[in-house]
C-alpha cells in the first residue's frame, strides 16, 4: 500500500461511518455529477460511485493514478484525472454551473486557496458547483461559521458565496497518518450571485479588506486610511446605518458590510 506524502498533506480517512456522513451530507442521487478532490486510495470514491451518476476524481499524486484507474476499471461512471485542483478548469470538462457537486477530504494547507479559487477564479466563476462538501481542519470550519463579534475575512468570503453548515466534527484518530488536529465536515450550498456584477463583488471585498487592514483599530479609522476618504464621511454613513462610530471590523455582519458598501458607492 502507498505511504501518504507529508508534502501533499495526505491524511487518508479510514472510518466508514465518517465516509457515510460525507455521502449523506452531499445528498447524492443517480443524476449527480461529482468532482472528488484527492481520491487518494479511493475509500470515499467507492461510496460516491454507488450514489452518484458520474464521479470525476482529481488526483495530484502521480503514484495513485494507475492504482485508481485499475481499481475502478469496471466502473464506467468513474474518471480519474491527474491534476492539481488549484489549477483545474471545470469548463474543460463541460461542467455547468449549478449542475455538479464538489466533495473531498482535502489537505488542510490548501483550504483557503481552494475556496478562493472556486469562488473567485475566472474558470470556476463560469461553472460554480451546486454544493461543496469538504473535510477540513476543525478550527478553520469554526472560523468559516463565525458571526459578529468574531467575523473575519474567510468567514465573510465563504458566507457571501455560500450558506455554510458544519455537519459534524471528526476526531483526528479517524485518519492515517493521524494528524495533529481534529477535523470537521462542512457543507457549503452555493448562493446564486449572478445578479451581482464582478465589479460590485470586487468593490465589496476591497471594502472588507480595508476594514480589516489594521488589527484592533476602529473601523472608521481603518476605512478612512485605507480608502483615502475623510473620516467624517465614514462616520456620517455609520450614523445612517445605526453603527457605533467606534465599532471594529469583526463586529459587522455580511449584510452590514453590503449596506456599507452601497452607501460608500453613492
Amino acid at each position: 500500500m502507498f505511504t501518504p506524502k507529508k508534502s501533499l498533506g495526505q491524511n487518508w480517512l479510514i472510518n466508514p461511518r465518517i465516509l457515510d456522513e460525507i455521502i449523506s451530507a452531499a445528498e447524492l442521487n443517480s443524476n449527480d455529477i461529482v468532482v472528488e478532490i484527492g481520491p487518494g486510495t479511493g475509500n470515499l470514491t467507492i461510496k460516491l460511485v454507488q450514489k452518484a451518476g458520474t464521479v470525476i476524481g482529481i488526483e495530484k499524486d502521480r503514484r495513485l493514478i494507475d492504482y485508481l484507474n485499475e481499481k475502478f476499471k469496471n466502473q464506467a461512471n468513474v474518471k480519474i484525472i491527474e491534476a492539481d485542483i488549484l489549477e483545474f478548469d471545470p469548463c474543460r470538462l463541460s461542467l455547468v454551473a449549478g449542475r455538479y457537486k464538489v466533495i473531498g477530504n482535502i489537505p488542510y494547507y490548501i483550504t483557503s486557496n481552494l475556496l478562493r479559487t472556486i469562488f473567485e477564479s475566472a474558470s470556476w466563476r463560469m461553472a460554480q458547483p451546486q454544493l461543496i462538501v469538504l473535510t477540513i481542519q476543525k478550527e478553520v470550519a469554526q472560523r468559516i461559521m463565525a458571526k459578529p463579534p468574531h467575523t473575519n475575512l474567510l468567514a465573510l468570503s465563504v458566507q457571501y458565496y455560500t450558506e455554510p453548515e458544519i455537519i459534524s466534527y471528526v476526531s483526528k484518530n479517524n485518519f492515517r497518518p493521524i494528524p495533529k488536529v481534529d477535523s470537521a465536515i462542512i457543507k457549503l450550498a452555493t448562493r446564486d450571485k449572478q445578479q451581482a456584477t464582478k465589479q460590485e463583488t470586487e468593490d465589496l471585498f476591497r471594502l472588507i479588506k480595508a476594514g480589516f487592514g489594521g488589527k484592533r483599530k476602529q473601523l472608521a479609522s481603518n476605512l478612512a486610511k485605507q480608502l483615502k476618504t475623510r473620516k467624517e464621511k465614514i462616520v456620517e454613513i455609520f450614523e445612517k446605518l445605526n453603527l457605533n462610530p467606534i465599532i471594529r471590523a469583526e463586529n459587522l455582519s455580511l449584510e452590514q458590510w453590503e449596506m456599507l458598501n452601497t452607501y460608500l458607492l453613492k
